[in-house]
């Protein structure tokens, strides 16, 4: 670390102490060169992916654009606030875990449409409807099929065959 006073690049700690929140370090330091103290705080930069849209063009990860999405799904839905930030938290900690410095738009709209689906039946159907274009009324149908009977649709039809 830097000295701020005299520029001297070696700095000796002192003291270090972590907050309760715990999100950071403070670090008490002394300069070898003008023996001036000072204070650093360090917290961890975390780096989201970003997404790639259909159209091929990239934003950076919005978690409150996501938030967005979950309100506007669930809006009058018996839901709670901590369910909606739990299951954006975990769509948060599947983007980190993936490793990958992007992702489709493909696979987050998916993560969300699958906490949805856990939380609420309706907001899953609203968000599927804009999520997946629905133009007809057969596509709820269809939908709604899926949620009554899951053994029949595509996606289970596929997974069993693959673990054969």
């Amino acid at each position: 670390m830097k000295c701020p006073f005299c520029g001297y690049t070696d700095t000796q700690v002192l003291e270090s102490r972590t907050p309760a929140e715990a999100t950071q370090i403070r670090r008490r330091r002394r300069c070898l060169s003008c023996h001036r103290r000072f204070l650093t705080i360090e917290t961890a930069v975390i780096t989201l992916p970003h997404i790639i849209k259909q159209d091929g063009t990239r934003q950076a990860f919005d978690v409150e654009k996501i938030r967005r999405g979950f309100e506007r799904a669930l809006h009058k839905r018996p839901v709670s606030a901590t369910d909606i930030d739990n299951a954006i938290d975990d769509i948060l900690q599947c983007s980190l875990n993936s490793g990958e410095r992007e992702l489709s738009a493909e696979q987050l709209g998916n993560w969300v449409m699958q906490h949805l689906h856990r939380l609420d039946q309706v907001a899953y159907i609203r968000f599927a409807s804009v999520y997946r274009r629905f133009e007809h009324a057969v596509d709820f149908q269809h939908m709604l099929t899926e949620l009554e009977h899951p053994a029949l649709s595509p996606e289970n039809e596929h997974d069993s065959s693959s673990t054969l």
